[in-house]
């Protein structure tokens, strides 16, 4: 049954309200208990978003493998091969030719004890962290701070480098981080409402693939269990796994 897949566990409380008369329409567009190709998913995503803002597309994937079991964690990193559709503002922690380097890959803010301080004193005007691994015995200080918003830089993630070049270029041109939660899913944006058909699908694409490099070793029985598409107000689409 699709209920054993909620695509976003904390709306789903609120969908058992009654849904709204544009919602309800949309809703008709999407058969709840079919499965679609890919592109055929997106599309009707598309079609069924009522917003009046440029919606964010989601991708919720739930995995065969025990969430408890440290050995079967599923975690990393992607490039979307057209962006998430979000400016990310990256903060990069750095001193010397390493924030010269940062700056010139396009770093929106970059320093060393100054932004330590300034996040300190309440200052959270970025999206995404990057620190130099001599800089993480200072940065580590903000754990606290930064990890509550999940902004501390973290090795897995590429965010812990000194090639903060590449690291600040890989962020501004659409690298997300995926992680599986505790009901065995990952939730992760593959772009927005406003993107065509084929480059959600390309992205979709690019975040399975990922998933399936990332598949544990102790995984048993199938992988992909199931995969739904939906933008932030819109009904979802399950997508076919085969």
């Amino acid at each position: 049954m699709w209920e054993e897949f909620p695509l976003t566990p904390q709306r789903r409380k609120t969908n058992m309200a009654k849904h709204g008369k544009k919602y309800v329409e949309a809703a008709k567009l999407i058969d709840s208990e079919a499965t679609y190709e890919p592109l055929e998913a997106v599309e009707l995503v598309k079609k069924a978003a009522t917003a009046k803002f440029d919606e964010t597309v989601e991708a919720a994937v739930r995995l065969g493998v025990d969430p408890r079991k440290q050995d079967q964690a599923v975690r990393g990193v992607v490039v979307l091969p057209h962006g998430t559709g979000k400016t990310q503002r990256v903060l990069v922690f750095a001193k010397g030719d390493k924030a010269k380097e940062a700056e010139a890959a396009g770093a929106d803010f970059v320093g060393d004890q100054d932004m330590i301080n300034k996040i300190q004193q309440g200052w959270f005007e970025f999206d995404v962290c990057v620190a130099t691994p001599d800089m993480m015995s200072e940065v580590g200080k903000l754990g606290r701070l930064l990890g509550g918003k999940g902004l501390m830089p973290k090795p897995k993630a590429g965010t812990v480098t000194f090639d903060v070049a590449k690291a600040v270029q890989e962020i501004k041109a659409g690298k997300i981080e995926y992680r599986l939660d505790k009901a065995g899913q990952i939730h992760a944006p593959i772009g927005k409402v406003s993107f065509d058909a084929a480059q959600l699908n390309e992205n979709l694409k690019a975040l399975i693939d990922a998933l399936n490099r990332a598949k544990p070793a102790a995984a048993k029985g199938v992988y992909l269990k199931g995969i739904a598409v939906s933008s932030t107000m819109g009904p979802s689409a399950r997508v076919n796994t085969t």
